[in-house]
């Protein structure tokens, strides 16, 4: 997969695999390159040229799976409106889950649209 480079972007792929085959030190890449020195020491590690993705490997959630899928089985099974899901959620499942961790969690399991649940 390819990405575009960022037109303010200072590394390239081809200067990354530069660095990442010098023989110069940190310092010296980061002074030639015009870069910081975590920047340099970065890519001078690294064993690959392209970006990682910034998202998060883990989802931070209050709900645990075994709560979410109760909190999913209630919408499917009862219809409850979101407010009302969250209420039940608070008082009986977890008292920290939140109104948009509620609706968080019932986008990720295709079920936030009550119209498209009901027969």
């Amino acid at each position: 997969m390819s990405h575009r480079i960022h037109s303010n972007a200072r590394t390239t792929p081809a200067i990354r695999l530069e660095m990442q085959n010098s023989k110069l030190g940190v310092v010296a890449l980061a002074q030639k390159y015009n870069v910081t020195k975590a920047t340099a020491s970065k890519w001078k590690h690294r064993n690959s040229v392209e970006d990682r993705s910034h998202r998060p490997h883990r989802l931070q959630t209050t709900l645990s799976e075994i709560e979410e899928e109760i909190v999913v089985q209630l919408r499917t099974s009862l219809l409850l409106p979101l407010d009302d899901l969250v209420a039940v959620t608070k008082k009986f499942i977890n008292p920290k889950a939140s109104r948009s961790g509620i609706n968080r969690c019932l986008v990720r399991h295709q079920v936030s649209c009550l119209r498209k649940l009901m027969p």
